[in-house]
Formats: C-alpha cells, sequence, structure tokens
C-alpha cells in the first residue's frame, strides 16, 4: 500500500454541485472507507462538484482508509507536489503469516516454518484470517524486544523491493498483471526513507501483532515494509489493516467523509471545504513576492534573488529531507508558480517550474 501517481479524470458530472463553469480550485483531504478504490472516491467528487478535471495525490490501495488527498480543478497540476509530502500510517502486521501481495488481501504461501501445502502450513491461494492463526505453532514467536530492534533499523534512508503485486511496471507492463499470468517478476530497489517507526502496540504469541506509527517518503510500500521486517525476524510478515493518518499537514480530524461531503455540497457549502492552493503546498517553504516580480513570474521570469532559501520556512509534513521547490505567492498570499531551489553565487534562486496563475488573478 503506497502513494502512487496521481490521476486527473474527465468526464461531465450530475447536477447537485456548483453551477456548471463555476471555478473550485483546491485540495480537499476525503476520508476514504476501507473497499473503495482511489478512483472510486475521485468519480463521486467529480459528480458532487460538477467539475471535469478532479484527481489525487497518492493512491490508497481498496483495503485501505484513510487520508486521501483530492485535487479540484486547477489544484490538478499541484498533485505531484501534494504526492511528495511526507506520509503516516497506522499499520497492524501479523508475524509468520506470509501471502504473495504480503497484506491480507494476497494469497497464503507460509505459516512461520510451514509452506503452503506443506500439511502443516496454509492450503495454497486461501486467504488469512487476520482473528485466526495454524491449531499448533511452532513455538513463541519474536519477542518485544527483538521487535523492538528491529524497528530502529528499519528507520532510515533504505533500499526498498516494491512487492510483485503492485503497480510498478517491468518491462513495460504492470507487475501485478505479469503476477496474476503466472510471469516472475523481478523489481529494481528504490531509494525510500522512513522518518519514523514506533511500536504502538504488540500482541506476543507464536504468530505475534503489532501495531506500528510510519512515518515514510514517497514511494514507500508499508507492506514491503511488512515483509522486510518479517524477513530482518527470519519469519514471514503480512499486513492486515493500515490507515493513512496524514499526508503533509493534513490529518484525520481535517478529512471529511464522502456523506459529510455530500450533505455541505447539497447546502451549498461544498466549496468552504476546500483548501485554497497556496495552504495545500504549505509543507514547502515559501518566497513572498513583490508586485514587480509576481509579474515577472507570470509571464515566465523569475524573482530577484534571495541571500536565504525562503522568505518562510516549510510547514508540516515537509520530511526530513531539505526542501527541493518553493511556493512563490503574491502580496495577498496567493500562490502565482512552484519553483524549484537552485544555488545562485553566494545565496538561492527560485526557477519556476509551473506557473499557475497570472498576477493578476
Amino acid at each position: 500500500m503506497t502513494a502512487g501517481p496521481s490521476r486527473a479524470h474527465g468526464r461531465r458530472g450530475r447536477a447537485g454541485g456548483p453551477p456548471p463553469g463555476a471555478e473550485v480550485d483546491g485540495v480537499l483531504p476525503v476520508l476514504k472507507p476501507p473497499g473503495m478504490t482511489s478512483h472510486d472516491v475521485v468519480d463521486a467528487c467529480r459528480r458532487l462538484f460538477g467539475l471535469r478535471r478532479v484527481g489525487h495525490a497518492g493512491t490508497l490501495d481498496p483495503a485501505a482508509a484513510g487520508v486521501l488527498l483530492v485535487c479540484l480543478g486547477p489544484a490538478t497540476r499541484l498533485a505531484e507536489y501534494l504526492g511528495e509530502a511526507a506520509k503516516a500510517y497506522r499499520a497492524e502486521i501479523w508475524l509468520g503469516v506470509g501471502t504473495d501481495s504480503h497484506d491480507s488481501e494476497g494469497r497464503l504461501e507460509a505459516w512461520r516454518g510451514e509452506a503452503a501445502g506443506s500439511g502443516a502450513g496454509p492450503a495454497p491461494g486461501t486467504r488469512p484470517a487476520a482473528d485466526t492463526g495454524p491449531a499448533a505453532g511452532p513455538g513463541p514467536g519474536p519477542d518485544e524486544a527483538r521487535i523492538r530492534q528491529a524497528l530502529a533499523r528499519r528507520t532510515g534512508p533504505q533500499l526498498q523491493v516494491p512487492p510483485a503485486v503492485s503497480a510498478v511496471r517491468q518491462d513495460g507492463e504492470r507487475a501485478y498483471r505479469r503476477h496474476r499470468q503466472g510471469e516472475a517478476v523481478h523489481l529494481e530497489p528504490r531509494p525510500v526513507t522512513i522518518y519514523r517507526l514506533d511500536l504502538v502496540a504488540f500482541w506476543p504469541g507464536p504468530y505475534p501483532r503489532l501495531l506500528v506509527d510510519v512515518v515514510c517518503s514517497k514511494g514507500t510500500y508499508v507492506r514491503a515494509l511488512a515483509r522486510d521486517l518479517g524477513a530482518d525476524l527470519g519469519c514471514p510478515a503480512t499486513l492486515v489493516a493500515l490507515v493513512r493518518t496524514a499526508q503533509g499537514p493534513f490529518g484525520l480530524g481535517g478529512a471529511v467523509t464522502l456523506e459529510d461531503l455530500a450533505r455541505a455540497v447539497a447546502a451549498g457549502q461544498g466549496p468552504s471545504r476546500v483548501i485554497p492552493p497556496a495552504r495545500a503546498l504549505a509543507h514547502l517553504p515559501a518566497w513572498v513576492l513583490d508586485q514587480g516580480e509576481a509579474a515577472r513570474v507570470a509571464h515566465g521570469g523569475r524573482p530577484r534573488p534571495r541571500t536565504r532559501p525562503w522568505d518562510q520556512p516549510p510547514g508540516p509534513g515537509a520530511g526530513a529531507a531539505a526542501p527541493a521547490r518553493v511556493r512563490l505567492l503574491d502580496g495577498a498570499g496567493r500562490l502565482l508558480a512552484v519553483g524549484r531551489l537552485e544555488k545562485a553565487g553566494g545565496g538561492w534562486q527560485a526557477v519556476p517550474e509551473k506557473v499557475l496563475a497570472p498576477a493578476s488573478r
């Protein structure tokens, strides 16, 4: 389960949202329930607001729940920057049980110490039940001290191999399709960073369970993290539940359910739930432009260099890495562009990457 590429979809929705042509421009943190795809949520928002341009800033797998950032109108162009923000999850992991997808949606492959179809192990192709286990365990599983050590070792920058059941492409085809066709899948490891990995709860036994809080970089698969933790502990492991608790500065407390959103739209208050672009990218630092600089940026030019990398520091959710991009704001705090930070002599320059609106907006 990971953040994936953003997608914008293009059909006109039904009546009930703002009038056709009305500008809705911003980001909506939605509380995605388990059982819906990210596309389902995008589709629902498109219908409610009657917009053509709607996308999201990082896929949540259907079985997962939590914060999904939906981009509306011109703000769909910001999805790539929202997707770069740090993400936080609460995950339940079952040690000693392995599936082909490394989560509870996959086919069981092994109990600890037993392969699928071996008699003591699971029947090949079955799915794990989160509240059951083998009748006879192989003895005590890893204890809490070992698990805490493994969590500490898995914190920080690392290379992670995406799951075979994933949307990553191999030779131009999605890995999960090749896997379903019985083909071997060999994916290259990718650099990710686990900023925090904290043990919240632990249930010991032959097949221990642990509840962990994860804060990680873009591209991290939490189910691959579960797999790797198991490998470090000498046993298979499976992710059995996942909630995205935050993406950038947006947490569960600020996310709206689709039911509440529908009621707000029906009452004419839907746009009030939408976060303006400048606030939506608050995890990026900002340069505040004067009138002349704003005019230059609106026409493809650059602002004056600065002696400091930013006028306003990055907000919550920025992660530990030094920011590579900066918001370019006009005097009223509106987002004009997103720029790439570069060293310029003894100072800094912001090179506009994406100009979003003219200075007169």
